[in-house]
């Protein structure tokens, strides 16, 4: 997202306040107030918010899949439909306005809930149409247990105008973004339920403890492998409530070092200074290439199911339910 414009900066072209050259622009800008929304502002908000999304306007041509001239030329039918100046862009690079922040936080709401209304209409005529925004917890795909792929094939036979649109992050973002409704469902592990989801069992994976390379565990004989001397360790997890927290807390491990995801937990492994767990899925590649061992002590490891989750109350759109339905189904037939 492009900056905030500041009364002090000063502008790269006319070499005066940023303040002055903005008053300069809005004198050549037609100051009609908005009155209905029709599609054509519809689409040049959209347009907008890409241009933000992007960075600016070079950036969005890609996305946009339209020419420069083009999309700069959006930008200013938006700006003279407004009566505001919404951004600065020239060599000094690309900049929003107060204003233009303002009104990209007005479109994202607008947005919203113009899809949302499509998807509620789609779904009063049995038509399975809208986004359907996804969270799924990182590192999934290597699980040979996880059969989300074989979900969004069979999704994307039956809902074929309904946009997928995927977002990997932290148990606590993916349950945090389906109650609020900003994500219609997640594939998270499961951990404490919430009153607010509702939880339908999917699949499983196994967590070792691994150490790296450089870590003096690693040519160490794991038979005679001493339990207190083991958690004495630098230990690596995450760093928010999960089943990978709740398993350093039962052995007693000595964290040192917190990550946000489990790439983060193994670059921590990788450097030979600290044990974390890992699935095995995701560990294999880095043990079959000798810069991971397992550490083999039978207490050093757990299991850890897998759920979809959506929100209770209100309900997501039919599409979510839908994608959940193929989901349970992939996973029955494994």
């Amino acid at each position: 997202m492009g900056r905030i414009l500041e009364g002090t900066d000063t502008c790269s072209n006319c070499k005066v306040s940023q303040f002055t050259c903005i008053g300069r622009q809005y004198s050549n800008v037609s100051r009609s107030p908005l009155g209905q929304v029709s599609d054509a502002e519809v689409r040049l908000l959209r347009v907008f918010k890409t241009v933000v999304e992007c960075g600016g306007l070079a950036a969005a041509e890609l996305e946009l899949n339209v020419g420069l001239s083009t999309v700069s030329r959006h930008v200013k039918d938006l700006e003279q439909r407004l009566g505001l100046v919404l951004c600065r862009r020239g060599r000094g690079g690309f900049a929003l306005t107060a204003e233009g922040q303002r009104i990209y936080d007005g479109a994202l709401r607008l947005l919203d809930a113009l899809d949302s209304f499509r998807g509620d209409v789609g779904d009063l005529h049995a038509e399975l149409v809208g986004s359907l925004p996804i969270g799924v917890f990182d590192k999934t795909v290597t699980n040979p247990n996880a059969h989300i792929g074989q979900a969004i094939r069979e999704f994307r036979r039956v809902a074929p105008e309904v946009e997928l649109d995927i977002t990997v992050g932290t148990l606590n973002q993916i349950e945090s973004a389906v109650i609020d409704g900003s994500l219609h469902l997640g594939i998270v592990p499961e951990h404490r339920r919430s009153g607010s989801l509702h939880y339908y069992p999917l699949f499983s994976e196994v967590m070792y403890l691994y150490c790296g390379q450089q870590h003096p565990l690693f040519g160490a004989d794991h038979a005679k492998l001493d339990w207190r001397k083991l958690q004495a360790c630098d230990y690596a997890g995450l760093g928010f409530h999960s089943p990978n927290m709740e398993a350093a807390h039962r052995l007693r491990l000595k964290r040192k070092a917190s990550a946000s995801d489990q790439e983060a937990v193994a670059t921590l492994i990788l450097s030979g200074s600290f044990v974390g767990f890992l699935p095995d899925h995701y560990a294999a590649n880095f043990v079959r290439t000798g810069q991971m061992k397992r550490v083999g002590h039978p207490r050093c490891m757990y299991d850890v199911q897998f759920v979809a989750i959506k929100r209770r109350s209100p309900a997501p759109p039919r599409a979510a339910q839908a994608f959940i339905e193929l989901l349970c189904a992939s996973h029955r037939s494994s």
